[in-house]
């Protein structure tokens, strides 16, 4: 037994020798490729849902992977993707929340287009412990990394998700890390990521990758990371790209992501790749090495996004996933009610609409606070009138939001107010700009566009309340609240109770605007309920049919306008114009 035992350690050994001999690359050259996605947000489906119309997808990513692994030989491709996919879309929503007794189809889609490594977004963390842990185990499962290396367990310090992965390509050792954005305490509520909490990506990286090549000695490693490009200068937490690319040592390639903007740029040692968002670019980088007795000597790089053709799909996964894509046709269709008055979300900028005028009633109605705050969650879309099916409801409502009531006093909200319309308007001198916008290189299009400085999704008027904007004021006096919407005084002292989104909850803007902490804020709140877009459902399946005279009485939402009139509605529409100019 002795001997049999010593014969097997020496087998051990030497197949340990063998292998750690193998794992030193082959002199000579090797070519990697790397392919990248990110903020697919649900474009799973090449095809829309009502109108049968064709749209970028994950379909025409893999005929384009397929064509570079046909190219380049599969063995040399790394594919990788840096997270929120899991929300923007109808086929999202369907497989998070209505029918979830099937493998999540996005699972399956990555899993057979042989993705090597993801990690995770914002909104995938936004979709709720249910979802995504069940897709999380889902990808475990089939065998594909789903990573996040700064979401850290509360309880005991390890990491919720993976920090790395290891496998190899083009006759090299591959590692890849993934983090997830590090702000997503300032998107979501502590409720939807119980358990953990999210470290700045730069605390952890370099010590990761050190410690990765220390443990791995892996030949190239990779940095796959939901956090936007940034400006490289360490200032802002959602915004690590560059900081990353700038300030860590042995890494290879940066796959950032976030904020929707293509980017790409490279130095003598490293490249990264921002393929911006919704399947429109595929990254694109390669990696040339020469390795001479078994160590590299020389490493080239090129970084590239290759435009993604809508059209040119891969049919084999197209028809595999077609009884999904009717069932999300299907549930899309679905009546819910009939609409009398239309909805334009692009009036939201200029004053008060309907589009708004429904969000905030509802919001009112369903939670019982005296005040609502709401922005306008579609840059530019329109339900017109007539039937309304639930496609719709991803116009009026894209993001899955909760409906969140915080008590604050009437001076912060009045400062919050101010605030917000200080990231949308300018003070007007009789020359320029109401609106806050500039012409200027837009690079998620390529091209240069009129468009809004800040994010209008963080637009938010109020409701409940009968007040003014004077376009002529500075910021801090802009903003005049004459009373509630019932008539009685609106009083700065007291506390309101105040409907908002999760998001806003939480957010930067509502802390920057009433000076109140995270921590604080989230002492205000009294109350938490489902998703808004749920809520946008009730409404109309419970009236049936709706209209401005169902949702803009001032008797519950007051008024609010921009003055003085006479110079605030001709400057606004010339800049409206401008901002949704062909």
């Amino acid at each position: 037994m002795r001997q049999t035992t010593i014969i097997l350690t020496a087998i051990v050994a030497a197949l340990t020798t063998l292998s750690s001999c193998n794992n030193a690359p082959k002199d000579g050259h090797h070519r990697l490729v790397l392919l990248t996605t990110n903020d697919v947000h649900g474009r799973f489906f090449d095809s829309t849902y009502v109108d049968g119309g064709v749209k970028k997808s994950l379909m025409a990513i893999a005929q384009l992977v397929d064509s570079v692994r046909s190219a380049e030989d599969a063995s040399n491709v790394v594919l990788v993707d840096a997270g929120d996919c899991l929300q923007g879309d109808n086929a999202a929503y369907y497989f998070n929340y209505v029918d979830t007794t099937v493998t999540h189809v996005y699972s399956r889609i990555v899993d057979d287009m042989d993705y090597d490594a993801l990690a995770w977004g914002n909104h995938d963390v936004e979709t709720g412990h249910p979802v995504y842990d069940r897709v999380f185990g889902e990808m475990k499962s089939a065998g594909v990394p789903l990573l996040a290396g700064n979401a850290i367990r509360n309880d005991n310090g390890e990491t919720y998700f993976p920090l790395y992965t290891t496998f190899r390509r083009a006759g090299l050792k591959v590692a890849v890390l993934g983090y997830t954005n590090a702000n997503i305490r300032a998107w979501l509520d502590e409720k939807i990521w119980s358990g953990m909490h999210f470290d700045p990506i730069m605390d952890h990286v370099q010590q990761d990758v050190d410690m990765v090549r220390s443990k791995e000695k892996p030949d190239v490693v990779i940095v796959a990371m939901h956090s936007a490009t940034g400006n490289g200068d360490g200032t802002v937490l959602e915004a690590e790209g560059l900081d990353v690319f700038r300030n860590v040592s042995g890494v290879d390639f940066v796959v950032c992501s976030h904020d929707h903007r293509p980017f790409t740029t490279q130095n003598d040692t490293m490249a990264l790749i921002n393929s911006g968002s919704h399947c429109r670019y595929l990254g694109y980088g390669t990696l040339d090495v020469e390795v001479k007795g078994g160590k590299i000597v020389s490493r080239t790089f090129t970084v590239n996004n290759i435009p993604v053709n809508e059209h040119n799909v891969k049919a084999e996964i197209v028809a595999k996933y077609h009884p999904d894509y009717l069932k999300v046709k299907e549930f899309s269709n679905t009546v819910i009610g009939t609409l009398t008055t239309p909805l334009v979300t692009r009036d939201a900028y200029t004053g008060q609409c309907d589009y708004l005028n429904l969000i905030h009633t509802i919001g009112l109605e369903q939670s019982g606070a005296d005040i609502s705050f709401a922005a306008p969650l579609t840059f530019d879309g329109n339900v017109a009138p007539g039937t309304v099916i639930y496609e719709d409801l991803f116009t009026i409502y894209p993001y899955e939001n909760q409906m969140y009531v915080l008590s604050l006093k009437g001076s912060e909200i009045k400062d919050y107010i101010e605030s917000s319309y200080n990231d949308w308007i300018q003070t007007y001198n009789g020359n320029g700009n109401v609106l806050l916008i500039t012409n200027a290189a837009d690079k998620r299009f390529n091209t240069t566009r009129w468009s809004f400085v800040n994010r209008s999704y963080n637009f938010d008027s109020a409701a409940g309340i009968h007040y003014t904007v004077d376009v002529t004021k500075p910021f801090g006096s802009r903003v005049n609240i004459t009373s509630m919407a019932s008539g009685a005084a609106f009083e700065p002292e007291r506390k309101y109770n105040v409907v908002m989104t999760s998001y806003r909850s939480s957010g930067r803007q509502l802390q920057q605007g009433t000076g109140l902490s995270y921590d604080e804020l989230l002492g205000r709140i009294v109350f938490r309920g489902g998703y808004y877009r749920d809520a946008v459902d009730t409404y109309f399946r419970t009236h049936g049919t709706v209209g401005h005279d169902t949702f803009s009485d001032p008797a519950v939402i007051g008024s609010w306008k921009f003055i003085p009139e006479r110079i605030a509605a001709p400057a606004l529409a010339r800049d409206h114009a401008l901002v949704f100019s062909k």
